[in-house]
């Protein structure tokens, strides 16, 4: 593997590179088998070249933020189905850089392929991503228009060398945690959400239905968070106000804890719908463009703009509304589209990147915390980590594999269960994995019983976070066995297999080795054909506990 560092061939050393309104200087360090770089960068460097390589047949490409894909893909590779994201409704849900994604693949972060990988430490100030060049891998540090009077340190990047894709990935999760000392918080939550089965049509009868569903049988059920999700309050943004019919936010959280549940509750904290009291309150509070608020995304029927959370009112905002919901009772925090808090326009702070917006922001809502669990969701993920507990590392679970009758392909179980098993490195090591919500009921859904072991056996094997989203008066027996199969199955260290198609399209192998020692071995097929692993035969969406 030639690597060029810089626009020149890589060399251990120290490096000097002048440009045409910034210089920088690096220390690359080399071993037989890595690169290490580090330095720092003055002046206005916009866009930087760190590294570049002859282009992988295939590798596996990463999105910024955890509801978009990681998978395996060929320099070649194109998304249409990008451009009308970008172009007409929400063009900052998969890239602070939106027409990047218009022109091939862009590998956010780090880019792995069987003998060797690419990838950056940290994204603390700048955008790392990689892009394909001809017939060149090509990794970039984007620093908007940010100027720095003072070195500032550029984000660190590894090449590894010498193993398959896995095991460089899981070097490369130990470095990250070790860049940024993370602590994984011990708790691993088990716990039910609200959203898969009610969505935004939530009422309080509903809650209080479950509320006595769970309490009344936790030998079955085994929760020890109750987390409500959107639909308890009156817009995007008003996240103290609750919907005619509730107690308030209060009565909410005092309804779980008293039933001896940790309360949880969703909230969007970066985000305020055209139509909420604090968007018509505190317009000034938004990201700007031309003077004006700057729309961000589309969501609830709705425009949504994002809070600069480098200004000092929203930054007390933020505080004050994490410690009021703490105060009311609240100790899992869910909060959501948080990609909104890096997108690119005008803010307070001058001359601050996204990427330092967002981490402002976000560290606010962890100082607030305390020592609460903080679950991320749509959020970019390298800028995260030390931030959050958990983080949700793929897009919505559906009650369907991939497609409805209807023909309608959209957020899906298919898409979610694979991104939890193409990020399994990073449990552990970053956060907590979230894979979101198992669907265990039989009725209303159209998963089949198969889809349905797999995903919660994946999970449960993953060690990842387990919880559930049903109404819980529809699981009988069997589903609630499945829930006790699938949290019996935590607990040991597992390590993922087939990230390059090595036992086909699809299909993976997770070997789990249990803390008083031996292994568990579990093969899943997400792909519509059979499969095979060890001359066991794995039939189509489905899982296979093998010998242990």
């Amino acid at each position: 593997m030639t690597i060029h560092l810089f626009g020149k061939p890589a060399r251990a050393g120290r490096l000097v590179r002048r440009y045409a309104s910034a210089r920088l200087e690096a220390v690359v360090e080399r071993t037989a088998r890595r690169y290490l770089v580090r330095g720092t960068v003055t002046g206005r460097p916009g866009r930087i070249e760190v590294f570049r390589t002859a282009a992988p047949r295939e590798f596996l490409l990463n999105n910024w933020q955890s509801w978009g894909p990681m998978q395996r893909v060929t320099p070649s590779t194109r998304f249409p189905e990008l451009e009308p994201i970008v172009r007409d409704r929400n063009p900052y849900l998969f890239s602070p850089l939106p027409d990047e994604l218009l022109r091939g693949p862009v590998s956010d972060y780090f880019a792995a392929w069987d003998g060797g990988l690419a990838g950056f430490l940290t994204s603390r100030v700048g955008h790392p991503f990689f892009t394909v060049e001809g017939a060149d891998l090509v990794g970039w540090i984007d620093y908007f228009d940010a100027e720095f009077k003072d070195p500032m340190a550029i984000e660190p990047l590894v090449v590894l060398k010498d193993g398959s894709a896995g095991t460089l990935l899981e070097e490369y999760g130990r470095r990250v945690k070790r860049a940024h000392r993370v602590r994984i918080n011990p708790w691993n939550p088990v716990g039910w959400c609200s959203w898969y089965h009610y969505f935004g049509k939530l009422g309080w009868p509903d809650v209080l239905e479950n509320l006595e569903t769970a309490a009344g049988d936790r030998t079955s059920f085994h929760f020890d968070v109750f987390q409500v999700d959107d639909g308890y309050e009156t817009d995007i943004g008003d996240w103290m106000s609750a919907k005619p019919g509730y107690p308030g936010v209060g009565g909410l959280a005092e309804a779980i804890t008293e039933r001896k549940f940790r309360a949880g509750i969703w909230a969007a904290p970066f985000s305020a719908s055209e139509t909420s009291r604090l968007f018509a309150d505190h317009p000034g509070w938004m990201v700007s463009e031309g003077g004006r608020p700057k729309p961000c995304y589309k969501g609830w029927g709705k425009t949504i703009y994002a809070l600069d959370t480098t200004h000092p009112e929203v930054k007390g905002w933020l505080e004050a509304t994490f410690r009021a919901l703490r105060k009311a009772g609240f100790s899992y925090l869910k909060i959501d589209f948080l990609f909104a808090g890096a997108m690119t326009g005008a803010r307070h702070k001058k001359n601050v990147t996204p990427i330092q917006a967002y981490r402002e922001g976000l560290r606010v809502i962890r100082r607030a915390s305390g020592r609460d669990f903080v679950l991320g969701c749509g959020a970019p993920l390298l800028p995260s980590v030390g931030l959050v507990d958990g983080m949700r590392i793929g897009e919505d679970t559906a009650p369907y594999w991939k497609t409805r009758p209807s023909g309608f392909q959209g957020p899906n179980a298919y898409f979610a269960l694979r991104n939890a098993l193409m990020r399994q490195f990073m449990h552990r090591a970053f956060w907590l994995n979230d894979p979101d919500c198992l669907l265990l009921r039989d009725r209303e859904i159209e998963l089949t019983r198969h889809e349905r072991e797999l995903y919660a056996l994946t999970a449960g094997a993953l060690d990842n976070m387990i919880v559930d989203s049903d109404r819980l008066s529809l699981l009988g027996p069997v589903e609630k066995g499945l829930l006790g199969t699938a949290l019996a199955l935590r607990g040991g260290r597992a390590r993922v297999g087939g990230l390059m198609g090595e036992f086909g399209e699809d299909i993976y192998l997770i070997e789990s080795r249990r803390p008083g020692g031996g292994k568990a071995r579990l093969a899943a097929n997400l792909s519509d054909a059979a499969g095979s692993i060890g001359g066991r035969t794995i039939a189509p969406r489905s899982a296979l506990r093998l010998e242990e």
